[in-house]
């Protein structure tokens, strides 16, 4: 009953903790039957007149009450040990998955639900391999240990007890099938909740901007709604269980304790063994009551479980061994994408990247230019036409090769917590702290981090404690220490400063002499003196070629530029007049 064989075939190594668990919980019930034991025969000498001395029974105690509590703690030990080695081998399993399905890992999964599984679904399945495996085998055991212990005081009140202890999992068991299904669409409707509530987080200042946020606001408002309602029903269901496995557990007890008192008046028991079936009754049930209380949490582990083997035995491409070609020039011929089958985004666009150009890609949101980057980084694999890196598909092209070969730079570049040091050496890991100082120089960041302590700068997660500025400064230095031959800058100087723009520019242009720059930018001053300018509407190509043709064609682009213009100059007039 709720054993996963291969849940727990996925954590060999929880065995022998759980294992140790039941060993320590089982000495300390020997530990109690001793200490009982003494008690009622210490309380039979008195009733009897016999001379039975007070020390021995105190001894007895004290020895059983230490060895309870260091059995305890041992429990408790290797409790900890168990969910330690459950974390960190699935979270590990989970890691390695993600790294086999590469970039594009999203086409299967969706990132909210890793970070749920990772997460939430692990808290509940430590729960369920540190207490509610080792309470179940300890549950089978204890019942039998004491039927025994009990057979050689009175027969009848041990069988009684036995027989009666095997109604909890029968309730366990009859709950459980309604259970499983409501669990399942309990944790199918919180990874929904989740996925919309971090789709509207990560989209709130687009939500805002096309005054969508109140539509979306209903939407995760109907969303938590059904959230509320599946988890008054599973909680529901947890106190209806509770409820009756409480009764049949005293019930048990009870009938143990008539039992003992009837077998005591016939005479064929005598006070201290009726007194000790008495104090041992609740033993009977106890554990298996305590099993009961976890067998929530274990339906809602094996519920995380179902989830964390889906995304486990998601199909894994064939490892692509096709390394990146000298020449990087990147050509798009009749290239088509979707999310969504019935949302096309790209429709069938050519577009040409030559080695060492510069050439920018131009639109208002939403035209596609973010998918252009996103297929170009291999994210999104699922795409329809060609995509070529020096003549060989993008598809058939090493991951690993590829992001050595291509550096992605967005608006919203991540950095770790830890040090500057340490966000540095993930673009360069055997740079020096010279190489370091240079590149910071470059990006006009190393008078303020000389400012602080250096190269030892600790960083917030997402470099929290740093500006906008700062913080695309600092992506910008890691991506310069990768000396990659391809670099892609999508809105990187987006809600920055403009210092750090005209920074991180400066460094763009003169990056772009040397290597094959990609600018995805909104605004049209940055990409002036870009070789080729690609101008998107709606996921198709509006129109191409270098800036000045483009305004004197008057077309799409001349409107935009026109309209930035305007926007940019407005107020100068006045200010100067």
């Amino acid at each position: 009953m709720m054993i996963d064989k291969r849940l727990i075939g996925a954590v060999v190594g929880s065995k022998k903790y759980i294992a140790g668990n039941v060993i320590f919980q089982w000495i300390s019930l020997l530990a109690n039957i001793a200490m009982m034991t003494g008690i009622t025969r210490f309380l039979g000498a008195l009733f009897n007149g016999d001379g039975q001395t007070a020390q021995t029974t105190a001894v007895i105690v004290l020895i059983a009450i230490l060895v309870r509590f260091v059995c305890t703690n041992g429990a408790s030990r290797m409790s900890f040990l168990s969910s330690k080695a459950v974390k960190r081998t699935l979270r590990e399993r989970i890691y390695q998955k993600l790294l086999r399905l590469g970039a594009s890992y999203n086409e299967q999964v969706k990132t909210s639900e890793v970070v749920q599984v990772a997460v939430e679904g692990m808290d509940q399945l430590e729960t369920y391999f540190g207490a509610y495996l080792p309470q179940f085998f300890y549950a089978m055991l204890a019942p039998l240990t004491l039927f025994v212990y009990l057979c050689f005081v009175n027969v009848p009140s041990a069988i009684v007890l036995l027989v009666c202890v095997p109604l909890i999992p029968v309730a366990i068991a009859t709950v459980q099938t309604w259970a499983k299904k409501l669990l399942s669409k309990y944790w199918g409707q919180y990874t929904a909740l989740g996925d919309t509530f971090l789709e509207n987080l990560q989209g709130l200042v687009t939500l805002k901007i096309y005054q969508a946020d109140d539509f979306k606001q209903q939407e995760m408002n109907e969303e938590a709604e059904k959230f509320r309602r599946i988890t008054m029903k599973v909680l529901t269901m947890q106190l209806n269980s509770i409820t009756i496995m409480d009764f049949i557990a005293y019930g048990g007890a009870a009938l143990g304790i008539i039992m003992a008192t009837t077998q005591y008046a016939a005479g064929h028991v005598g006070l201290s063994g009726c007194l000790l079936i008495i104090l041992l009754s609740a033993d009977f049930f106890l554990p298996m009551r305590q099993l009961g209380s976890y067998f929530h949490v274990a339906m809602n582990g094996m519920a995380a479980s179902d989830k964390i083997f889906h995304l486990l035995d998601l199909p894994e491409t064939e490892q692509k061994t096709a390394a990146c070609p000298e020449d990087t020039s990147i050509v798009c011929k009749n290239l088509s994408f979707s999310y969504e089958p019935e949302r096309e985004v790209l429709h069938g666009i050519n577009m040409e990247f030559p080695k060492g150009s510069f050439v920018s890609v131009v639109g208002e949101s939403g035209c596609g230019k973010s998918t252009v980057a996103s297929i170009l980084m291999g994210r999104n694999r699922d795409y329809l036409g060609s995509v070529t890196v020096g003549g060989v598909e993008l598809r058939n092209l090493n991951e690993a090769s590829l992001m050595e070969n291509i550096t992605y730079i967005s608006h919203q570049s991540y950095l770790f917590k830890g040090t500057v040091r340490d966000n540095l050496l993930m673009g360069c890991p055997g740079a020096d702290d010279g190489k370091l100082w240079d590149v910071l120089e470059q990006v006009n960041l190393a008078g303020f981090l000389k400012s602080e302590a250096g190269l030892d700068t600790k960083l917030t997660e997402q470099g929290g404690n740093l500006s906008g500025g700062q913080r695309q400064r600092l992506a910008l230095a890691r991506a310069l220490l990768h000396d990659s031959p391809v670099y892609i800058f999508d809105e990187a100087t987006s809600n920055i400063d403009v210092e750090s723009e005209n920074d991180i520019m400066r460094e763009i242009h003169a990056l772009a002499k040397r290597k094959t720059v990609i600018l995805i930018s909104h605004r049209l001053m940055n990409v002036v003196d870009s070789d080729r300018i690609y101008v998107m509407e709606s996921g198709n190509i509006a129109e191409q070629g270098a800036h000045e043709e483009l305004l004197k064609n008057g077309g799409r682009y001349a409107e935009l530029w026109q309209a930035q213009q305007s926007l940019e100059n407005y107020g100068k007039d006045g200010a100067t007049r």
